[in-house]
């Protein structure tokens, strides 16, 4: 399990659900969202937070969908 996912996972405990949804929507690593998402439902506290859950899938659909390329 990662750092990211370990801070998460306090941030969520402690109740800051605004600044865990900021923090999931602004994360790149796929990997993290899918080890916070294991690790939330491991101790059966994703069913509890809807936004969290809606954050994760949102940023997990974002991270797999084509980049817009900017080259000329």
């Amino acid at each position: 399990m990662s750092e990211w996912v370990t801070k998460m996972q306090a941030v969520i405990k402690t109740g800051n659900l605004p600044a865990a949804v900021a923090q999931i929507k602004a994360t790149t690593s796929s990997k993290d969202l899918r080890q916070l998402q294991a690790a939330l439902e491991k101790a059966q506290t994703l069913a509890r937070l809807p936004a969290v859950a809606t954050a994760i899938n949102d940023q997990l659909i974002a991270l797999a969908s084509p980049r817009l390329s900017r080259s000329p």
